[in-house]
């Protein structure tokens, strides 16, 4: 016997160590065929198979966001991500055949998309699993046409003053039943900007024609049929709107707009001066002085807008008018007050007659 001979291994121990030979080669066989039957796929149908899809991670890194507008077919919202520049290695045309081998050509909705720059392929599959982003727009009751630029220029840098007044003037803006109704839209923004909705908008692309567009639409959507069906005419709606902007301005309690209304008209019936403190102010603020409290020498302004000079209606509205102050103008109050004044508590005391009016003011002033 030799003295460097190894001693022969149990049978137990080769069993086990072959068992083990056996169950690699096997695990061996099986990885082989997956990613054998991965190639095939990749080959024979231009898709990878699933498995073989979910071990290649999705791209991580910097993102960039992709607008996608609404009704965007794939080959539009394809080439947008190319504009945008998240496209990299491939053509539009490429990633438009991955949308629609994912389906997502009948799924993707307008929005924003933050995505990693990548192939065509790893585009789509990060567009399965992304839900849309909205920008929010507000745009906000009792704004004249400068707090309503600054506020929507605070809320968006691509939205300035010459935006703003271009969005206004753009007839292309406003839905095409507004513009029949009124002939032609007056050639100012100021008028213009009365016939936005206030409300909180939830867009695509936070741009002043959008902003416009949609708030316009919004307007007509809600007074379009009370409109047509009292056969309403262009000069009574925009009346209305100069109207609707004064009830904007001078009342506080959503429940005395119609009450407030029904006080102009009686007054524009019997020729007297509508003396209103908010046309002051305005007029004050065309000359760039803003007022916070209306004095009497304040009063002498000499504007259209002084309501306390000049009698009969301003000549344009003087902010953008809320709901409930618009559904006041078109619809006021059947009253005989002709005076009011507001109380401490914001709402007002409405009087028949100089006299009523006179104790009312006296009432007020002893109250503070």
């Amino acid at each position: 016997m030799q003295k460097n001979s190894r001693p022969p291994i149990p049978r137990q121990k080769r069993k086990k160590r072959n068992g083990r030979f056996i169950l690699r080669a096997i695990i061996f066989l099986l990885l082989l065929s997956v990613l054998g039957g991965a190639c095939y796929s990749s080959y024979r149908y231009k898709v990878p198979a699933q498995l073989w899809e979910s071990l290649i991670p999705i791209p991580e890194g910097e993102k960039v966001s992709v607008v996608i507008e609404q009704g965007m077919t794939a080959s539009q919202a394809a080439r947008a991500f190319e504009v945008h520049g998240a496209l990299e290695r491939g053509t539009p045309s490429e990633l438009a055949r991955w949308m629609v081998k994912f389906g997502l050509d009948r799924k993707i909705r307008a929005g924003h998309y933050s995505v990693v720059p990548s192939d065509p392929w790893n585009i789509a599959r990060q567009l399965r699993t992304l839900k849309p982003a909205l920008l929010k727009a507000q745009v906000l009751p009792g704004l004249d046409i400068f707090a309503l630029i600054d506020s929507l220029e605070s809320q968006d840098r691509k939205v300035n003053r010459e935006a703003v007044s271009n969005a206004l003037m753009k007839n292309a803006n406003y839905p095409p039943k507004l513009l029949e109704i009124l002939k032609v839209l007056p050639e100012d923004e100021y008028t213009r900007a009365a016939f936005l909705m206030p409300e909180t908008y939830m867009l695509v692309d936070r741009t002043a024609d959008e902003i416009v567009n949609v708030s316009s639409t919004a307007w007509w959507n809600h007074w379009g049929e009370f409109i047509t069906g009292h056969k309403l005419t262009s000069r009574d709606v925009q009346e209305a709107s100069i109207v609707a902007s004064m009830v904007e301005r001078e009342v506080l309690h959503d429940d005395e707009c119609r009450r407030v209304a029904g006080v102009i008209h009686n007054r524009l019936r019997r020729n007297m001066l509508l003396q209103i403190d908010a046309t002051v102010v305005y007029a004050w603020r065309l000359k760039g002085r803003k007022l916070t409290r209306v004095l009497y020498k304040d009063l002498e302004v000499d504007s259209p807008y002084n309501t306390y000079k000049y009698p009969g209606l301003p000549p344009r509205p003087i902010c953008v008018p809320g709901v409930e102050a618009w559904g006041a103008a078109l619809d006021p109050e059947f009253n005989d007050y002709l005076y009011y004044v507001a109380g401490r508590d914001g709402y007002h005391h409405f009087g028949k007659t100089l006299k009523e009016h006179q104790a009312n003011i006296r009432q007020v002033r002893s109250e503070r």
